[in-house]
């Protein structure tokens, strides 16, 4: 088994619980401050994420490997039936293990037990990995409306049926 697959294979996927918000805060942070700057919708959701996620019925999942968080998606409630795949994270050292897909099937898959009808997201197209990886996971180039966020230059969405 090569190194990829092991790591993948040991990561488990949990669920948000306030001890882990410094996790979301801080992997988005450093992605952040890497490409773009911390804009102020970014501080709000990762300062107050049970305000701005959790008690408006979303969800933030983690990846954990060998007993640390080293990735992190969140699931934001938009609509009666839809959600944000928004503040997807691995951790810099841990890039190119398929921490991100697993995370991303993950929120698929929550997105879809949790009555969804579309999933959408907003990104950059310089992260060529991560647009690799959405069109993995099924997501598909919609045009771009409103955003908060100067960076985002690309909307895609997966519409369930």
């Amino acid at each position: 088994m090569n190194n990829t697959n092991e790591v993948k294979n040991r990561v488990n996927i949990v669920t948000y619980t306030p001890a882990l918000a410094v996790y979301f805060r801080d992997l988005n942070i450093a992605w952040i401050e890497k490409y773009f700057k911390v804009e102020e919708h970014d501080s709000e959701q990762l300062n107050n994420p049970d305000e701005y996620i959790m008690d408006t019925g979303g969800e933030i999942l983690f990846a954990e490997y060998d007993g640390k968080i080293v990735g992190t998606c969140a699931l934001i409630k938009t609509g009666e039936d839809e959600y944000e795949l928004a503040k997807m994270a691995v951790a810099e050292n841990l890039q190119g293990k398929q921490i991100g897909k697993k995370l991303g099937s993950a929120a698929v898959e929550w997105a879809k037990r949790a009555g969804a009808k579309r999933l959408w997201l907003e990104s950059n197209r310089i992260l060529t990995t991560a647009i690799n990886l959405y069109n993995k996971l099924g997501f598909v180039e919609v045009p771009v409306t409103y955003t908060p966020y100067a960076r985002a230059d690309i909307r895609m969405e997966i519409v369930f049926r």
